[in-house]
């Protein structure tokens, strides 16, 4: 059996590295699949009809601060420590985590992780996908559960980085000052106005002088996983960010804009900021600046 990866080989995993570590006692698999409002398609539903062997459910929604009104905001760092112990994840453990869709909703728990100290975490290259087209084991059944055969003690502690969060008094005051660049994952037709929030009451546009990097321009589409360094560099490039510079991420809800966070970690900037709030809080936001067009 091959060793656990070192952090220098991070932020992936291979489905055959995977599978031939399933079910290690320092191994533990989470599903993190998530969809939008409008997908009318539900995480928790597929997982418990399929899932990778041993793979616990990571619920987004419910992992979250419950005293926010937006949606799966940050819970406190013992609130996240007391869901992942549960799931029987703790600190010496070997995070994996994949999504039902490739890449989508994955980088967010892997940024999750991070926030709260854990940077032993990776991502499963190609996702469920990969793993279902290369055949190997699937199980079904329900959410609750522990993932691998971890000891009775489990134990997670948090340690918060504060760097990998901005909120909306941070974000308003880079753009003000330009300390940092504000780059936005939703789509350009969202980023310019053109096209409705799916959120309803909120209003249209994006941060004034933010920079709009669709998160799907990262990703190869036929295979589900975010593209080759030089590819990344010609998207980033493309788009006039520079991906080694302080930046903070946001889109929607603060699911994608995790995307970037996960590209500029692979082009070697691993500290870039993800707006919690993202445009749910600031579209819906009376007292916020909002420009349109590109």
């Amino acid at each position: 059996m091959k060793s656990l990866p070192e952090s220098k080989d991070l932020p992936f995993v291979s489905v055959e590295w995977l599978h031939e570590h399933l079910g290690g006692p320092r191994v533990k698999v989470v599903d993190a699949t998530w969809y939008l409002p409008t997908d009318s398609r539900d995480g928790a539903s597929e997982f418990a009809d399929s899932h990778i062997t041993n793979a616990v459910f990571f619920d987004i929604d419910a992992i979250a601060d419950a005293s926010s009104s937006l949606p799966h905001m940050l819970p406190t760092p013992n609130a996240f420590a007391e869901a992942v112990q549960a799931m029987g994840i703790g600190s010496d453990d070997f995070v994996v985590v994949y999504d039902a869709v490739g890449l989508f909703s994955a980088p967010r728990v892997w940024w999750m992780f991070r926030v709260f100290g854990h940077d032993r975490v990776a991502i499963l290259d190609g996702g469920l996908p990969a793993w279902r087209a290369a055949g190997l084991p699937l199980a079904s059944g329900a959410v609750s559960g522990i993932a691998g055969q971890p000891d009775h003690d489990v134990r997670f502690i948090p340690q918060f980085k504060s760097g990998l969060v901005a909120g909306f008094d941070e974000v308003l005051e880079y753009i003000a000052s330009g300390s940092r660049q504000v780059v936005d994952a939703r789509s350009a037709a969202r980023f310019e106005g053109r096209a409705p929030e799916p959120r309803a009451g909120l209003a249209s546009g994006h941060m004034p002088g933010a920079k709009s990097l669709p998160f799907d321009t990262l990703i190869d589409s036929e295979k589900g996983r975010l593209r080759d360094v030089s590819s990344l560099e010609e998207v980033f490039a493309a788009h006039g960010i520079n991906a080694r510079s302080a930046t903070v991420a946001s889109c929607g809800s603060g699911i994608t804009a995790c995307v970037i966070a996960l590209a500029c970690f692979v082009l070697g900037h691993p500290e870039v900021a993800v707006y919690d709030g993202s445009w749910t809080e600031w579209g819906g936001r009376e007292d916020a600046p909002i420009a349109t067009g590109p």
